[in-house]
């Protein structure tokens, strides 16, 4: 259970998300595998269509590594019209066109639909069908939109796991508010203005006294230069403390006022 943190639970999405419902899964490890992948991603609704191990299942229970709260949860049906009968919108996976006139959705789309069916009080699921053959068109003709994963073409084969794992990933992504980048300052923080300009009077001096920023009509395009390069590395008050001290530990055996001999 790697990256398994129980310390924080209570961060754990409280939403009610899709059903995942599993048409005629053939192992009980596949289905162990898509639990764990559900609830990497919020999802606890697991429902199991006439599976052909027989459900309960230790094999799935240890291939879901922990994610018992999903397997306990998973309800068993007969059918897939009994499976999705509480359903207001459901989206069945496919990895091939059918000859139907159904929405062809991208998983991104279809994720994007299910929130959207969510927000407007009704309750969504996505059907997947068996590892070997999928599902079959009674079963899409259940459904309100299909989705097809944009893969290469000469080898689109995903197994139940991975599919599931993706869909719930969108799923997830879709409402997530996680800043698209940040970065982690731990005992430091981002350097001010004033403290890069020191930083910068500083090594410049330095560098007019050793003699690096000549010719003179060539010293303000080199000094904007090297400005930029410090400024794009977006530097922390403990890296220009740090920078500082490097340009004085390179230059101290020269006293001030005098550089190195010609």
């Amino acid at each position: 259970m790697a990256g398994t943190d129980q310390t924080r639970k209570d961060e754990a999405p409280r939403e009610a998300g899709p059903a995942v419902i599993l048409v005629a899964p053939q192992l009980g490890e596949n289905i162990g595998t898509a639990a764990r992948a559900m609830l990497n991603f919020g999802l606890t609704d697991l429902r199991i269509v006439r599976p052909r191990d027989g459900w309960p299942n230790e094999r799935a229970r240890a291939a879901a590594s922990g994610a018992d709260i999903v397997i306990d949860g998973a309800g068993l049906y007969a059918t897939t019209a009994e499976a999705i009968a509480d359903l207001d919108y459901v989206v069945a996976t496919t990895a091939r066109p059918r000859d139907m006139v159904k929405p062809i959705l991208t998983p991104e789309t279809s994720a994007t639909r299910l929130r959207e069916a969510h927000a407007a009080g009704g309750r969504s699921g996505l059907l997947f069908g068996p590892e070997r053959t999928g599902l079959e068109n009674d079963d899409l003709a259940l459904s309100d939109a299909l989705m097809m994963v944009p893969v290469n073409p000469a080898f689109a084969s995903l197994n139940l796991a991975q599919c599931v794992l993706l869909m719930s990933y969108e799923w997830f992504k879709a409402g997530d508010r996680t800043e698209a980048e940040r970065i982690e300052y731990l005992q430091t923080r981002p350097a001010t203005k004033e403290e890069l300009v020191g930083f910068f009077n500083h090594l410049e001096g330095e560098l007019d006294r050793f003699g690096f920023l000549k010719p003179p009509e060539k010293r303000p395009s080199m000094i904007r230069n090297l400005r930029n390069m410090f400024q794009r590395a977006v530097l922390t008050e403990q890296e220009v403390r740090t920078l500082r001290g490097v340009v004085a530990a390179l230059t101290r055996r020269y006293p001030k006022g005098e550089g190195p001999p010609d």
